[in-house]
């Protein structure tokens, strides 16, 4: 554990000091995402089904706001549906100006739930969204995600449909089966109110003061969206693979708790109760501690001396002592003879 929360404060203090660059590359990366899972969701209209197109879409979308993104991908979509006819595009164009109304006086700020929808779709994790919505976000998102899954099955709609668009029918029949397409599309709806009920319920329970609240909020948001989408299916009569629906609601539940240890990361064991009061309120306070890592950084200095200006003049004009200037003579004592000189000096005594 302490492992992982070195790596997340790391990441933090990398992320804090590279943000300036690691923003457009985490934008640009996505950007490829969407435009990639449009035209291979579609595809009809070759031009842009490019990846020299998608490459300069997304270095636009990498350096401009994320409204840039919403707009070039709905524009994308417009496109393809063009090459399918000219109703289709008609069609297609005033979905997205009601959706686009409706998105811009609710909650134009979770401009990120309706790119990211489309893209858990095609990820097999569409319940990642709604579980991170109602952890980061608040009720409202659930516009933007809402908004996110019926442009997902439009576009399903439409490749699904396509042969049958592109025949010598009707204009008014085409639309006709546009919009039947959509509105007794029961699995959309039944998508809707499961992402709607697993944001609100997330959104309440993490906002509750209890240990775990946002594990307890996760995996409650999995099991409503588990019990929404097969029980719902059973009443609407709506096909759905209960395999799929577990493994997709136990993938977006290993993601939102991923997504808690590095947004909120807090250490239930060390809480405290805490009580102040003034003139008019006592006030309760719960304080829970996050879970951080100190990091001991070690910072090695090399202090240099610099010689003082009085010693060097001093040691310059000091003159060398008598005995530095005597040289000192090697005395090679192979050349005396020892017991001469001790009989020598026997003699004398």
């Amino acid at each position: 554990m302490t492992a992982l929360l070195e790596l997340k404060q790391k990441m933090k203090n990398f992320y804090g000091e590279h943000d300036t660059f690691i923003l457009p590359v985490l934008k640009f990366l996505l950007a490829i995402i969407t435009f990639r899972g449009i035209n291979a969701s579609l595809g009809f209209m070759h031009k842009l089904d490019n990846i020299f197109v998608v490459l300069i879409l997304s270095i636009l979308c990498s350096v401009l706001p994320l409204n840039l993104m919403v707009i070039l991908g709905l524009a994308l979509i417009v496109a393809h549906c063009y090459a399918v006819g000219v109703e289709v595009a008609g069609f297609a164009l005033l979905l997205i100006l009601l959706l686009m109304i409706l998105f811009l006086r609710f909650s134009s700020k979770d401009n990120l739930a309706m790119i990211l929808t489309p893209v858990a779709f095609g990820l097999r994790v569409p319940a990642i969204v709604p579980i991170g919505c109602g952890l980061l976000r608040g009720p409202a998102s659930a516009i933007s995600a809402d908004c996110g899954v019926i442009i997902y099955y439009f576009m399903n709609l439409v490749k699904e449909k396509a042969s049958v668009l592109k025949g010598e029918t009707d204009i008014m029949q085409k639309l006709k089966f546009l919009l039947d397409g959509l509105v007794k599309n029961q699995n959309m709806w039944l998508t809707i109110l499961a992402f709607t009920a697993v944001i609100i319920l997330v959104y309440v329970i993490r906002k509750m003061a209890v240990d775990y609240s946002w594990r307890i909020a996760i995996v409650v948001g999995a099991v409503i969206y588990i019990v929404t989408m097969v029980a719902g299916g059973l009443f609407l009569d709506v096909t759905n693979e209960m395999a799929a629906v577990i493994i997709s609601a136990v993938g977006s539940c290993i993601l939102g708790l991923l997504l808690e240890f590095f947004v909120l990361g807090v250490d239930y064991s060390r809480s405290e109760n805490l009580q102040f009061e003034d003139d008019e309120y006592v006030y309760y306070v719960k304080a829970v501690p996050k879970s951080l890592v100190t990091q001991s950084k070690r910072s090695i200095k090399k202090i240099q001396v610099e010689p003082d200006e009085r010693t060097e003049r001093r040691n310059v004009s000091r003159e060398p002592d008598e005995e530095e200037d005597i040289p000192l003579e090697k005395v090679d004592f192979s050349e005396f003879d020892f017991e001469e000189k001790l009989e020598d000096s026997l003699k004398d005594l």
